[in-house]
């Protein structure tokens, strides 16, 4: 995140990058992350938690996209506390709140470099005051020492913000490295700490947003490591042999997560009594809302306590020695219950939904105005009872979203989900036409895959607003033709800007022509279609009514 010079304004779209890098690197080290997973608890599900915790930051950060400065980061902190998952989630939350907050309350005058440092600072310092009982060799310690890095490069009269990100970036592995030495259940396993290691990669992020580069990661000194369940008090649990150190078998056998509405003098009573009651305690938020962590064998107690303290809602119970075992059935059978292969596709208008809806995909609305959320893909996976799924985004800003909502389908429903990374409505048409639920699921999804890649795609639309484009200045109300992605024709006749979309991506070859007509847009989608027929009869082309009402024409070439 960077703070604009020479006014001292955060500027959000370098905070949008930020945030975009975060999610795409953390759903990269997901699984890496989660394989670390040995402290508190080896239940591998850290790299998970810590990327839904970052969705969801990013998609309230998203809905506040109009919002002044001072709100859209106070959105993102709050999107965060609410969809924060996990002990190493919950931590996080707060982190990226506190960050946000002393940003907002920065000195306008003061240097960028000091204000990333001192926001850095600020949430390694809101990290430890929301944990029970601060152990190092954690995401905690990995806090401090980027923080520590920052401070100390943001004493250079010439640091910039991108220095001292750098520089905490820096620290953050360097820290994380010796997380190995620190934790005893770290050192049996031969792994790093997976908390550390997220706030690495999300730091890492911030570095690639701000400069360019991408920093070469720590990985774990042994390679990949597969958690084990430790004994726990809780009948049934797996016998697995556990590592000399700070794991016990005496441990708690529960987490347990809420949201809680609660005044703040209520919350420091709540901490005792949960401290009490277990540990790897965690309490996050303000202004009425918190969000609990704790480790208990007593789940109705640390409910209780919620309740004598306020309101607890969405309150999630997890036992641990089942979660271990689901998580190692789901990689061996399909869930219970759940059979066959199911497509969730997000469609931009009426006639898209119909298409895809004809082709056999489970439709989840999208378009100009209608953002798809992850809950909403979720549940669209949940609804088909398919023990495999394959999710179209199809356009590149759901993307991400689509990638959160099959991490989590993993996650709570044992689904086996695939992301073809459609990025546009054609794409996704394109890809459903080859689908074969009798292939294998690698096979089928190499296969979608691969011919929406050989897709190409360009769309026909009206420019809202002035602005550059890769084929110049356009004005309001100007028409503008899109070639696999990029603006690169601006024009005044729908006609002429939709033939010379066509041509262009004719020019390279093609076999099959598809033009799908916005809405209202169906006379225009008929002329293309004539002239294709005319300029090339050896190439097939079909139309469609897709109604949506951005584009005018959507076109595909295969």
């Amino acid at each position: 995140m960077e703070v604009r010079p020479p006014d001292g304004a955060v500027d959000l779209r370098v905070v949008r990058r930020f945030v975009d890098l975060a999610v795409e690197a953390l759903g990269a080290a997901r699984e890496e992350i989660d394989t670390l997973n040995v402290y508190p608890v080896p239940d591998g599900d850290t790299g998970t938690n810590l990327y839904l915790t970052v969705v969801a930051a990013r998609d309230a950060l998203e809905e506040a996209a109009d919002a002044p400065v001072e709100v859209a980061l106070a959105a993102f902190g709050r999107g965060a506390l609410l969809g924060a998952r996990g002990n190493s989630g919950v931590i996080m939350s707060e982190m990226l709140g506190a960050f946000g907050r002393a940003l907002v309350a920065r000195d306008p005058q003061g240097r960028t470099a000091t204000a990333m440092a001192d926001a850095m600072h600020a949430a390694t310092e809101a990290s430890y005051r929301a944990v029970g009982h601060p152990v190092e060799g954690t995401i905690l310690s990995v806090a401090r020492a980027a923080s520590d890095a920052a401070l100390a490069r943001a004493e250079d009269d010439g640091a910039r913000g991108r220095d001292v990100v750098a520089a905490a970036a820096a620290g953050a592995r360097e820290a994380l490295a010796d997380t190995t030495g620190q934790l005893a259940a770290l050192g049996a396993a031969g792994v790093v700490d997976a908390g550390g290691r997220g706030l690495s990669v999300l730091l890492d992020a911030a570095e690639t947003a701000l400069t360019g580069r991408r920093p070469t990661p720590v990985t774990t000194p042994r390679g990949r490591h597969l958690p084990v369940l430790h004994q726990t008090h809780a009948e049934g649990a797996a016998q697995h042999p556990m590592p000399s150190g700070d794991l016990s078998p005496e441990g708690p056998s529960y987490e347990v997560m809420y949201l809680l509405d609660a005044e703040a003098a209520a919350v420091d009573a709540l901490r005792g009594r949960l401290d009490a009651l277990g540990d790897s305690l965690v309490v996050v938020g303000g202004e009425g809302l918190w969000n609990v962590h704790v480790h208990v064998d007593d789940v109705g107690a640390a409910i209780e306590a919620g309740i004598e303290a306020g309101r607890p809602h969405r309150v999630r119970v997890t036992h641990f020695a089942e979660q271990v075992a689901e998580a190692s059935a789901a990689r061996q059978a399909a869930p219970s219950g759940r059979t066959g292969r199911a497509v969730v596709a997000v469609a931009a208008g009426p006639g898209l939904e119909a298409l895809f809806e004809e082709a056999g995909a489970l439709v989840v609305p999208g378009g100009a105005g209608r953002r798809p959320a992850t809950a909403d893909l979720l549940e669209a996976v949940r609804r088909s009872g398919a023990a495999e799924a394959v999710v179209l985004p199809n356009d590149e800003t759901w993307v991400q979203a689509a990638h959160a909502a099959a991490a989590t389908a993993e996650t709570d429903l044992g689904v086996r989900v695939a992301v073809v990374p459609t990025v546009a409505q054609v794409q996704g048409l394109a890809a459903l036409a080859v689908h074969e639920p009798g292939r294998a699921f690698d096979a089928d999804v190499l296969e979608m895959t691969a011919t929406a890649r050989h897709a190409r795609h360009g769309a026909v639309s009206l420019a809202a607003e002035r602005a550059l484009t890769m084929a110049g200045w356009c004005e309001p109300g100007d028409v503008l033709g899109a070639v696999e992605g990029d603006f690169a024709i601006v024009g005044q006749d729908r006609h002429a800007v939709a033939l010379e979309v066509l041509e262009r991506l004719l020019g390279a070859g093609g076999e099959l022509v598809t033009v799908v007509a916005g809405d209202g847009c169906e006379g225009l989608a008929t002329e293309a279609a004539a002239w294709v027929d005319e300029r090339y009869p050896h190439v097939d082309v079909v139309t469609y009514d897709g109604g949506q009402e951005h584009s005018l024409l959507l076109v595909s070439v295969e």
